[in-house]
């Protein structure tokens, strides 16, 4: 049975589903905009997010790892430099802007990165609804059929196990992307997606369980991580690391090609064919998927070189091969099948932890949308068709707005899932919501 409006005069202009880096960046946005605004002009909005706190790629926070964007690109600097709710505004905070200015750099730690995050998550808390996921999101009718909102149900964190129903004008979908598991395996115990790698290792570390040999398969920046980690945190573990290439492919990260991560690459890529929207991503797959930075591939071909020399080869690297089964081992840990691919030949690895670097997958919104999704007008290819401003485009009788931040990656290209632009996607959202409250 459907739960009652928290609070039937409440009407959110927007309710953001998800609060990660992106609608942050949008409840900045609200935010700011609305303090130069009497309060009968504000946008009302929250967002709602299924965690207890906020949280961004918390399982791969490892201490030295840095950012592979620039700082400038953080929640607020390439729509608004004047923001105090920047990066850098959070360093002067922390006592640590002339410390970090002296380390010449553009990348942060990204561990130091997530504080920034929840820094500017606890300035806006009053935006946000923890501990509440969403189970629904039905459209409201009115009796001349017109849907001009949307009911979003979620859990009441102060009730357990009920729910609460708010009603929007617009909603915000960022609910990031889903850990990736290929078919045939199911996550356990020994058997962790990277995404989990630092929660996981630890937990082992600690129960005192011996790590004599540990798999990660996945040939990009995370799997390259989890095999650093792993070998620095098991000294005495063997690690391999499987994967289809053969070796390791550098990031690209010139500067003409990170053009395609430009807020103006976005207009040229929405504004294309089918054909060359194809070619782009094909093109520029190097700036992001399945790629490594250089400088980590390079310390790990030196470890691995340290120890042939050393006579004692902890890091070993099973290139032009794949994972062909998963069964329960000894002690357990498990038996991996490992095939060599240009011959066929298999060897059977006893490990005790197998991590599945192998990347995100974009959530099902069908599910999430339900009744909503009916009404998301799609392509060709059967994708959900969105503006330039994000907005999904519907059947003609829906008036509320209905906003993508990511998922968008075939008409928005690249940056759909990444930081790069997100300070930008906030303010054009922003101004679409603003512009469709004016026009009503």
């Amino acid at each position: 049975m459907k739960s009652p409006l928290l609070d039937s005069e409440v009407v959110h202009d927007i309710l953001g589903i998800g609060f990660g880096p992106s609608n942050l960046a949008l409840s900045i946005a609200v935010e700011e905009h609305n303090k130069s605004l009497p309060a009968d002009s504000r946008l009302n909005a929250l967002f709602l997010e299924r965690q207890p706190r906020f949280g961004w790629h918390r399982g791969m926070l490892i201490d030295d790892a840095t950012m592979q964007v620039s700082f400038l690109k953080d929640l607020v600097t390439l729509r608004n430099p004047t923001s105090d709710y920047s990066f850098l505004c959070f360093l002067r905070e922390q006592g640590r802007l002339i410390d970090f200015l002296n380390q010449k750099t553009l990348f942060p730690l990204r561990v130091e990165f997530h504080e920034y995050f929840e820094w500017a998550a606890e300035r806006v808390s009053h935006l946000v609804s923890y501990d509440s996921e969403v189970v629904s999101v039905d459209p409201v009718r009115g009796d001349d059929g017109e849907v001009a909102f949307f009911d979003v149900t979620s859990r009441d964190p102060a009730a357990n196990g009920a729910t609460v129903t708010r009603r929007a004008r617009n909603i915000s979908v960022a609910m990031g992307l889903e850990p990736h598991v290929p078919p045939g395996l199911e996550l356990g115990e020994r058997l962790w997606h990277n995404s989990e790698l630092i929660p996981r290792a630890t937990e082992l570390a600690a129960a005192g369980q011996p790590v004599r040999r540990a798999v990660v398969l996945g040939a990009g920046q995370s799997a390259a991580e989890a095999v650093d980690y792993l070998h620095r945190t098991f000294p005495d573990a063997e690690v391999c690391s499987v994967f289809a290439k053969y070796g390791y492919t550098p990031a690209d990260d010139s500067p003409f090609a990170n053009r395609i991560f430009d807020p103006e690459a976005v207009d040229v890529y929405f504004s294309a064919p089918s054909e060359v929207k194809q070619s782009l991503l094909d093109y520029h797959r190097s700036t992001n998927y399945s790629v490594v930075d250089m400088d980590l591939i390079e310390a790990l071909y030196a470890t691995a070189y340290r120890e042939k020399v050393a006579g004692r080869e902890r890091l070993r690297f099973l290139n032009v091969s794949r994972v062909r089964a998963v069964d329960p081992g000894a002690d357990g840990g498990l038996d991996v099948a490992v095939e060599f691919l240009p011959t066929g030949e298999k060897q059977v690895l006893a490990a005790d932890v197998l991590v599945l670097a192998t990347g995100y997958r974009p959530r099902d919104l069908g599910s999430l949308l339900g009744e909503a999704a009916k009404l998301c007008l799609r392509d060709d290819g059967d994708e959900i068709r969105v503006g330039r401003d994000h907005r999904v485009e519907t059947v003609p009788e829906v008036s509320a707005g209905l906003y993508l931040q990511g998922g968008t990656e075939h008409t928005h290209g690249l940056t759909s899932t990444l930081l790069s632009t997100v300070a930008v996607r906030a303010e054009e959202i922003h101004r679409s919501v603003r512009a469709t409250k004016v026009a009503v």
